[in-house]
């Protein structure tokens, strides 16, 4: 016999009228031609058509005009290497040139899923017995390309949820991309990655020990200008260039609600979607709180597991994760260290679910393989929903399952607390099976998770409905922790 859940009655859907405002690529060609015709255009004219797009898109956006003058820079940018002259342009054909050069996106038009859910760093005037919470969302707009998004809301002493009103606006962050590499992990990444040993060499040997993005680039640019670069020397260039691009770091205005803050696609590596980010809330040994995130990068060909850390989910910093154990997709990380070593579940073949333990959060190697499908509804893979939650019996983990017909179930692990590779009880039957409003969506027959959160002897599962919307469940632990059959 299945336990009994409550399904709450929140529900998250797609949402077109969230937009952000993104650069309009139209090619060097016609971008040269358009600025051209702004440069002709009488200042009057200038003013008059300037006027009426703030007038039409002020109110949609925050700090417009900023925007306008960014875009600007990325065309001039873009044609720096044509006769065009910018130094005589005016603030308000660089505006204007700005704005021909924008373009609205609506980030979760098309689906909103696949949550996880954390405890907010905030946890003032609330109730007794309540939580604030913060839950991240994969949203999707046009094209299939994923971000994240937040939003924060309170679990009360009965266990029902509260959600705050969305923030009018939607904002991306400012991007920072001096980040410092370790040229010894770099280069054991690249050769993971089997990237010709010989351009390699070429390009890292006149670096130091640690270097900046900028650097890297004088390198290459120095080692194409003394070779010749034919197609297999561009390639892997190419693929060098992928690799320091997916290192970056990223803040958030101040003055703006976690509602409207989006993570978007920032580096090639994820240039078509950063999919089913895990967060959890990491304390340290010595008290430390953190929050990570692991989330897989994917460029429309290929996928690169990566990681998010924050302290306050208004400055994030994201990395590649490397090694053995930090490939394929569905990586979550414990919320602590055991033995003095991060943990991390893994499903690095696809059907099997694995576990890692590193002294370096960014390194994970010879993972170890704890689960096989056991079940008929999880006999095509097995694989986790997220963080592990501490229980005084064990890491309890959310898992998901599927069987025939690719139907996506949930269902529930328990590990060892002190040695968790070893598992000691599992569901039987599913913790979660889609029903009829469920299964109908992008992609039916599925529920899916990526983190839960326990407060007040239940826990709260957040779930993506058939890759479409999303919706909360609720389950007595105490219930759940003597369904568990040993294994």
């Amino acid at each position: 016999m299945r336990i009994i859940v409550e399904r709450k009655q929140d529900r998250f859907y797609p949402d077109f009228k969230r937009v952000i405002i993104r650069f309009f690529h139209n090619g060097a060609e016609r971008t040269g031609d358009l600025v051209q015709k702004v440069i002709e255009m009488e200042e009057e004219d200038v003013e008059l058509t300037l006027a009426q797009t703030l007038r039409e898109f002020a109110k949609r956006h925050r700090n417009l005009a900023r925007k306008f003058k960014q875009h600007y820079e990325k065309a001039r940018d873009l044609l720096k290497d044509t006769s065009i002259d910018f130094k005589q342009l005016s603030e308000g054909k660089k505006l204007l040139i700005g704005a021909y050069c924008s373009l609205e996106y609506s980030i979760k038009s098309a689906a909103f899923f696949n949550p996880s859910m954390v405890e907010s760093p905030d946890q003032t005037e609330l109730e007794e017995g309540s939580k604030r919470v913060i839950v991240s969302f994969r949203a999707t707009g046009e094209g299939h390309i994923s971000s994240i998004v937040f939003h924060t809301g309170v679990i009360d002493h009965k266990g029902d949820l509260y959600f705050e009103k969305s923030g009018h606006y939607v904002d991306e962050a400012e991007t920072v991309r001096l980040h410092t590499y370790n040229k010894k992990t770099f280069i054991n990444k690249l050769n993971e990655m089997k990237v010709d040993k010989r351009i390699i060499s070429m390009v890292m040997q006149p670096l130091d020990e640690k270097f900046i993005y900028s650097r890297l680039l004088e390198s290459i640019n120095h080692a194409l200008d003394k070779n010749n670069a034919n197609e297999e020397t561009k390639r892997a260039i190419k693929e060098i260039i992928w690799l320091a691009d997916s290192h970056y770091e990223i803040k958030f205005s101040r003055d703006t609600d976690i509602s409207e803050r989006v993570i978007f696609p920032i580096s090639h590596t994820e240039r078509k979607g950063i999919e089913d980010a895990r967060f959890v809330r990491f304390v340290d040994d010595n008290g430390q709180v953190i929050y990570y995130a692991t989330y897989t990068a994917y460029d429309g060909y290929a996928i690169l597991p990566k990681l998010i850390l924050t302290k306050d989910f208004y400055n994030f910093e994201v990395k590649p994760l490397h090694g053995e154990g930090a490939q394929n997709k569905n990586l979550a990380l414990f919320p602590r260290k055991i033995n003095g070593k991060y943990v991390m579940l893994s499903r690095i073949d696809g059907i099997n679910s694995y576990i890692g333990f590193s002294e370096n959060i960014n390194v994970w190697d010879e993972p170890v393989k704890i689960q096989e499908p056991k079940y008929p509804w999880e006999y095509i893979q097995i694989g986790n929903c997220g963080a592990p939650e501490e229980t005084p019996d064990g890491w309890l983990v959310i898992t998901h399952g599927v069987g025939p017909m690719r139907r996506y179930c949930l269902g529930a692990s328990l590990l060892d607390l002190d040695n968790p590779t070893k598992e000691i009880g599992r569901l039987k039957d599913p913790l979660l099976i889609p029903n009829e409003e469920e299964r109908e969506g992008y992609v039916p027959n599925v529920v899916y998770s990526c983190g839960a959160i326990i407060h007040n002897n239940k826990i709260i599962i957040p779930y993506g409905l058939s890759d479409t919307a999303s919706g909360f469940m609720s389950v007595d632990i105490q219930e759940l922790l003597k369904k568990l059959v040993p294994v």
